[in-house]
């Protein structure tokens, strides 16, 4: 029996995750042991909905599981959960953003480096079906090389869960899946509910719009012979597709993603914070690890 807890369920991944292990039988090997909030309504909530036992504090499963799965809404939250687990060395699920700040990511996956201990996460946008085969075109330079392209979606620069980091890796995901993990440096324009961001690459440039109004998405890739382009469809499958991987690597599968890709979205949300600030063009600090 794999043994979990599921640390900030204050959004749909918790209740998702949930419905698959007790719903689906290629999960039937997995128990929650238990569920924390820091928001005390939404752990009950779903200790009412699912009969899952919920922890006093985030630690409380220390000892006790073979897994974590953290999902606070606020990103701050998530190194803060995840220490307590790491010398019990179990796997980790860590969602997006996988932290705000960059030293708190290169520490984080330092640790668990150095540790052995495997992680995934992030943008759940990293999954779909379309970013995906965007991303095999792009790596097989299907019609040419790349030499640009456009990516949409919504953003909440004003959330109380760490304002413009709460949304921002789900388009900084599918950046990094179609363009590549380390853009050179980035630069900014806001417009009303408007951000536009262009992300520099030694051999092309890609543009993100950031609309905060609704939750439209988009993913465009520009080649030497082609374009292929489309709306990219919020499906519950994506929530699948990264738990069957957090799944694999609970099982014992090896990550798909390193350590370095994993925090790459943080590094360049940072460097789009930045420009805003600035308004310069800031470059992407390099991940030194």
């Amino acid at each position: 029996m794999k043994r979990i807890a599921i640390l900030g369920c204050e959004n749909s991944h918790a209740n998702s995750f949930i419905k698959f292990i007790q719903q689906m039988g290629e999960f039937s090997d997995v128990q929650i042991v238990g569920v924390y909030s820091c928001d005390a309504a939404a752990s009950e909530k779903l200790n009412r909905e699912f009969g899952v036992p919920v922890l006093k504090n985030y630690a409380d499963a220390v000892g006790l599981v073979d897994g974590v799965i953290i999902t606070a809404r606020h990103g701050d939250l998530h190194y803060e959960y995840a220490k307590p687990y790491i010398e019990s060395g179990v796997p980790m699920f860590i969602d997006k953003p996988f932290t705000i700040k960059e030293e708190e990511a290169l520490e984080l996956v330092t640790t668990l480096r150095d540790k052995g201990i495997k992680v995934t996460g992030g943008s759940s946008l990293r999954h779909d079906s379309f970013i995906s085969e965007l991303h095999a075109d792009a790596l097989g330079e299907v019609g040419g090389k790349t030499v640009g392209g456009i990516v949409r979606a919504p953003y909440s620069p004003d959330s109380e869960y760490g304002g413009f980091y709460f949304y921002a890796q789900h388009l900084v995901e599918m950046v990094c899946e179609i363009f590549g993990r380390y853009p050179l440096s980035v630069s900014t324009a806001k417009n009303g509910g408007q951000l536009t961001v262009r992300f520099h690459y030694s051999d092309c440039d890609a543009i993100g719009v950031f609309y905060d109004g609704n939750n439209k998405y988009y993913a465009l890739r520009l080649a030497t012979e082609v374009s292929r382009g489309g709306d990219v469809t919020a499906s519950s499958d994506w929530f699948l597709r990264e738990f069957r991987e957090y799944y694999g690597i609970l099982s014992g599968n090896d990550m798909t993603l390193s350590y370095k890709e994993l925090i790459a979205p943080v590094y360049i949300m940072n460097a789009i914070d930045r420009a805003m600030k600035s308004g310069r063009e800031e470059p992407v600090n390099e991940i030194k690890m």
